[in-house]
């Protein structure tokens, strides 16, 4: 049987149920475009630049050589060394490599890496701290290679773990492989931060946000903000050629924050444990493609 259906109008309210307008809902959804249409609208309107396939493959070298700066950490990491080390490894090692490591002097970050440990969240500018057995470490990692960027981190432990660390380790790393999970076309910034946080909370702990996950490649920091919370449906719709971070950080008590004296480093302000997870990710036609593909 051919079933007929209404015409709606650009006025008209969206059949979708999100009380816009069609012309201001999914009239103006990806799908019903041509993909040059939406490379020119997403620049215009959220100052989004799509990545080609040319950008991809060069940022996937940039994320290459991520993955193996974070690997040679993860072989040298023990007890008893300064942060100030790692700072020492990272930035020898990247430009060993023909790449410079961008945090160092961004915005006055004095430092190549940023280091964060226990309950530190993020930022942490390596210096004389002594990691201790048992202590959680997050070593973050940005390297620019032939003009792209690309950008990790993972938390290591130091030593053998306490059950608290292991736990939010775990459930950091949980929160980021959800995330990804979300990334496909049509979906929206919303569905990955729901996957983080509707995960993390029902685990007991919290997911900081005041720090997001950015787009990256052309350049450190790009539209769009990528939340780590959020609601399913809302924010921008996914389209391929998207090429953004996704780094939740996690606490395991609550989420509130300070920073440091120092400007840069941020601690829990209940001075629980806090760990953090990132890849940089490519919005693909079938789903999510990691371009800094580290394995623990």
């Amino acid at each position: 049987m051919n079933l007929k259906l209404p015409k709606i109008g650009r006025n008209d309210p969206c059949p979708c149920g999100s009380g816009l307008k069609f012309k201001k809902c999914c009239a103006l959804k990806p799908q019903n475009e041509s993909p040059a249409a939406v490379a020119a609208r997403y620049a215009r309107d959220y100052g989004i630049r799509l990545k080609g396939p040319e950008d991809v493959e060069a940022i996937r070298r940039a994320g290459r050589l991520v993955v193996d700066t974070l690997e040679l950490v993860a072989r040298r990491l023990r007890p008893g060394i300064a942060t100030e080390e790692i700072d020492r490894w990272v930035h020898e090692f990247t430009l060993r490599h023909g790449a410079r490591p961008a945090p160092l002097h961004y915005r006055g970050f004095p430092k190549s890496v940023c280091v964060s440990v226990n309950e530190e969240i993020c930022h942490g500018i390596p210096g004389g701290r002594i990691l201790r057995e048992g202590d959680i470490v997050n070593v973050d990692v940005t390297s620019v290679l032939e003009g792209y960027y690309a950008d990790a981190n993972r938390t290591f432990f130091v030593g053998t773990p306490g059950p608290e660390a292991r736990k939010i380790v775990a459930v950091a790393r949980e929160c980021l492989r959800r995330g990804m999970a979300a990334v496909k076309p049509a979906n929206t910034l919303g569905d990955i931060g729901w996957a983080i946080q509707s995960y993390a909370e029902a685990q007991g702990c919290s997911v900081v946000r005041e720090f997001v996950g950015h787009g990256v490649g052309f350049d450190f920091h790009e539209p769009p903000q990528v939340p780590h919370f959020g609601r399913p449906g809302s924010g921008l719709v996914l389209v391929p050629g998207m090429v953004f971070t996704i780094e939740p950080m996690i606490n395991l008590g609550r989420r509130e924050l300070n920073i440091l004296p120092d400007r840069w480093t941020a601690v829990t302000r209940d001075g629980s444990l806090s760990a953090q997870f990132e890849q940089t990710v490519l919005v693909t036609a079938e789903g999510c493609e990691s371009l800094t593909p580290w394995e623990d």
